[in-house]
């Protein structure tokens, strides 16, 4: 057959497939009903805000391509929103769900609709509040198979469990986050870490109610790994089992085994399990990593149960809690690392690599430096010093390039940008931090008190864009888990210091570097990332730990619409909700 043929019958064959595809996409509608439940751990009942009355909230399961309408509806005391973390939301930023950034909070009483399609994207993301600290129990997991007929690009495994870490307060998260507001210092820290909601044995009143995950000898199980703390990152091990690294952030990976994860707040990793130890119990165990100096933080250990079956065991669901479970050995116990070891987390953090060659934007058009970290108010005058307790009489707060993000209260920035309203924010938010330092070193007093300021930087629809985070010295150095809304990025280098373009670039992979959604930066260092400016609209980027955005660590990147309407946002929905 001659070539021209060839061409066209394969292009031929193509749009079917592609068009098979299509019409194979689903629309999945839910209905999500943010309300107060009694949930009790750790011996004490208190009002939890769940969605549905679940804790943690439903599953959703998709097929790349289908679309998603989820209405929320608000019987809670609180302002409410729900940020569908790491999907792209192409042109639809307004279903991207942060609070005051793509639309006013869904009050008490009320309801909205969030419509958005996911596409080009498969394996785990989640979704969560994206308003005060109610995510510390209003989260779940978001799970995205292949296009139906699609294979995954490893052996297809027996089974699939989400495990999602939790952290757990033995108050109300909302009474936690006012007190420090109030007192300008550091939120108490968490009373225990969870897994699919239940802290697990080594806790008080836990262990009849531990998540247990039932596996058969010779299975394999794809454990889909969310760290869905508030402020902690986490090590992830299993004891006596390898795990193989396969996707993260909802993109796959060239598969690599290892005994431990470290996952930032915010990030997801895909890893699969083969049952080929003897047939036992053996725990599932997360702890902090702890990589902030002289910070407190919850040193807990949270369990679930890996328990073989033997094959007429009837139960395979997904997980359960062991109520009843008697005379059972004691599972196995895994060692975990030394809270603050940093070279596991670098180790882990280089093993990562796209399954193959990858477009990486090799021309870059805008060029930015973000500083990012931590600093300290002088206490007003007006304040009394009950309400300046953080180091010496200062107040808690945080800052990129030396301005504390501040959320408008009135409108949404994305409103604001649509509509054309003025004052609601600046576009001149710093491409470069205002003065030049020795980011990691003794950083000199005057440059602890950033500028408040509801701040916006503007990107070209279609630039090629790197940022260089790098991580500051003041008050502490801290690994911090950077996420970008609305954006996959490469994560092209990281290392430690302060960033050195002229020795640091020879390090860059630019073959076939990972593609996330959230950026462990490196604790007294940097990364570098890389992305195409491709979906308009106002997208947040901030630190995950919520104690450090609420801080003011945070900006919001404006990428203009292109040419016509397939490069603009979609107008906004009806019922977006008014402030």
């Amino acid at each position: 057959m001659e070539p021209a043929k060839t061409i066209f019958l394969a292009i031929i064959f193509l749009l079917l497939t592609s068009a098979l595809s299509l019409a194979n996409a689903k629309i999945h509608a839910h209905e999500f009903v943010v309300e107060a439940t009694p949930v009790k751990r750790l011996c004490k009942t208190h009002n939890a805000i769940t969605v549905n009355g679940q804790f943690p909230g439903p599953t959703l399961e998709i097929n790349n391509g289908d679309t998603l309408v989820v209405k929320v509806t608000n019987k809670a005391r609180y302002n409410v929103t729900i940020h569908w973390h790491g999907v792209r939301q192409m042109r639809t930023g307004w279903a991207d769900g942060p609070e005051f950034v793509t639309q006013c909070p869904i009050r008490p009483g009320g309801s909205y609709t969030y419509r958005f399609t996911v596409q080009g994207q498969e394996g785990t993301l989640w979704w969560h509040a994206h308003s005060s600290w109610l995510r510390a129990t209003v989260y779940g997991a978001l799970i995205i198979r292949p296009r139906e007929g699609e294979l995954y690009p490893f052996p297809k495994p027996n089974h699939d469990t989400p495990i999602l870490l939790g952290e757990r307060w033995d108050a109300n998260p909302i009474d936690v986050v006012r007190q420090a507001t109030r007192t300008g210092g550091a939120p108490n820290v968490s009373d225990a870490y969870t897994i699919n909601g239940q802290p697990g044995d080594l806790y008080k009143c836990s262990n009849k109610d531990t998540t247990v995950v039932p596996i058969h000898a010779g299975e394999t199980n794809l454990l889909r790994v969310i760290n869905a703390a508030l402020n902690q990152p986490l090590f992830f091990t299993v004891a006596n089992h390898k795990l193989t690294v396969v996707g993260a952030d909802a993109s796959y990976l060239k598969p690599f085994t290892t005994k431990v994860l470290m996952l930032g707040p915010g990030q997801t990793t895909d890893v699969l399990l083969t049952a080929d130890q003897a047939p036992s119990r053996y725990y599932i165990a997360a702890r902090a990593y702890q990589s902030a100096q002289n910070a407190p933080f919850d040193n807990t250990t949270t369990t679930a149960i890996l328990e073989y079956r033997s094959p007429h065991h009837g139960n395979h669901s997904q997980y359960h809690h062991s109520k009843g479970v008697k005379n059972k050995r004691r599972p196995i116990m895994p060692p975990l690392p030394a809270y603050n070891d940093t070279n596991t987390v670098t180790a882990f953090s280089r093993s990562f690599r796209s399954p193959r060659k990858v477009e990486v934007p090799t021309e870059i058009d805008q060029s930015l430096f973000f500083a990012v970290g931590l600093g300290l108010n002088k206490c007003p005058k007006n304040f009394k010093p009950n309400r300046c307790q953080g180091p010496n009489g200062t107040r808690f707060t945080a800052s990129m390039n030396n301005v504390s993000f501040v959320l408008p209260n009135n409108v949404s920035i994305l409103q604001a940008q649509y509509l054309g309203i003025p004052g609601v924010f600046t576009t001149d938010f710093p491409g470069k931090p205002p003065v030049k330092f020795d980011y990691t070193g003794n950083v000199s007093r005057s440059l602890w008190q950033p500028i408040p300021g509801t701040k916006a930087h503007k990107l070209k629809f279609g630039s090629r864009v790197e940022i260089v985070l790098q991580d500051t010295s003041i008050v502490t150095p801290e690994n911090h888990p950077i996420h970008l809304h609305g954006y996959d990025f490469y994560i092209v280098a990281e290392g430690f210091g302060n960033f050195d373009p002229k020795k640091d670039r020879a390090k860059f992979n630019l073959v076939d570097p990972p593609l996330r959604n959230t950026v462990a930066v490196p604790v007294n260092g940097w990364a570098v990332i890389r992305f195409v400016a491709d979906n308009p609209g106002a997208w947040l980027m901030h630190c995950h730990l919520d104690v450090h955005i609420g801080w003011g660590l945070a900006t919001v990147l404006l990428v203009e619409n292109g040419v016509g309407k397939l490069q603009s946002i979609e107008p906004p929905p009806v019922d977006l909700p008014l402030c």
